[in-house]
């Protein structure tokens, strides 16, 4: 296995990382994580991801035992010990550490921080000219009163169950809807339609997850003149898009043509989305291409 991992500050090669089989992380799935991608070898929307692990962490009454500075050394340093990269895939956990088997706070005292690094494998370019396949599965969201979706829980079962039933179908992503049957999101990803020229996607209190590269297509919408806004949907509004995508760190922004055997408006990538697509990849760009040295005046 390709990579580097850090653990409470000290690095190893990934097939050598180890955690304590007493941490809460593992025997109670007690933490939260971010994943990043690199573009230019530079951690893309780093601080939107830190605000929104600080906020997944305040839910669960976990410390985050780092500034963001400290922990962008930290990812540094394991980028430049995972070896030759172009780019980089890094996913940091902090769960709530090792201790008694607990749920009293006092059992665990210092955080587990791991930061794992390994090469960033791009999808394929025909993922993006062909697009994918979703499944809406049985399997609901999480309640917001159960384990809220608002938090980027280490505990993953829910996303689990949700993609084993979509692949049994033949689907590379599975869409989930809510307790009272109004889409969520999809298991990895979340959702957004297109119907008339608008972008539709599901707001904040369906139970779903914030996602960062969500958040960014409300931008990028604005910049395009493309009217990108949240509304209640139903499994219903599926039969009259004219387009979808799902959106997520690793994947950006992707187009959908197909749900549960049935094409999508034309059955290939739309123009909004396409457009959306262009515009995500030059913010990408803009946002982490160095910066070129000034060159001095010569006398």
């Amino acid at each position: 296995m390709r990579g580097a991992v850090y653990v409470n500050g000290t690095i190893t090669p990934a097939d050598r990382a180890m955690v304590p089989v007493f941490d809460h992380g593992f025997v109670y799935g007690e933490g939260v994580y971010e994943v990043m991608r690199t573009y230019h070898r530079v951690p893309f929307l780093y601080d939107r991801h830190m605000r929104r692990m600080r906020q997944s962490a305040e839910r669960l009454m976990l410390d985050i035992p780092f500034d963001d500075g400290m922990l962008l050394a930290w990812i540094e340093q394991t980028i430049a010990a995972a070896g030759e990269l172009t780019e980089a895939y890094i996913r940091v956990m902090v769960t709530r550490g090792v201790g008694e088997l607990s749920y009293d706070l006092a059992a665990t005292p210092e955080p587990t921080v791991v930061i794992m690094v390994k090469p960033f494998e791009p999808l394929p370019p025909e993922h993006y000219t062909n697009g994918m396949r979703l499944a809406l599965v049985d399997t609901l969201r999480n309640h917001p009163r159960s384990v809220n979706p608002l938090i980027k829980a280490n505990n993953l079962l829910n996303n689990a169950l949700a993609m084993r039933a979509a692949q049994r179908v033949g689907g590379e992503e599975a869409l989930m809807c809510n307790y009272r049957g109004e889409i969520t999101e999809c298991a990895m990803s979340n959702f957004f339609l297109v119907r008339g020229g608008a972008v539709l996607t599901p707001p904040s209190d369906a139970g779903m997850l914030e996602g960062v590269t969500r958040a960014l297509v409300f931008e990028l919408g604005q910049e395009l003149g493309i009217d990108v806004r949240e509304t209640t949907l139903l499994p219903k509004d599926l039969d009259t898009a004219d387009e979808m995508f799902i959106t997520s760190t690793t994947r950006g922004i992707s187009p959908v043509v197909n749900v549960d055997g049935r094409a999508v408006g034309t059955g290939t990538p739309g123009p909004i989305t396409q457009r959306l697509i262009e515009r995500y990849e030059t913010r990408a760009e803009e946002m982490t291409m160095p910066t070129p040295p000034s060159v001095g005046t010569r006398r």
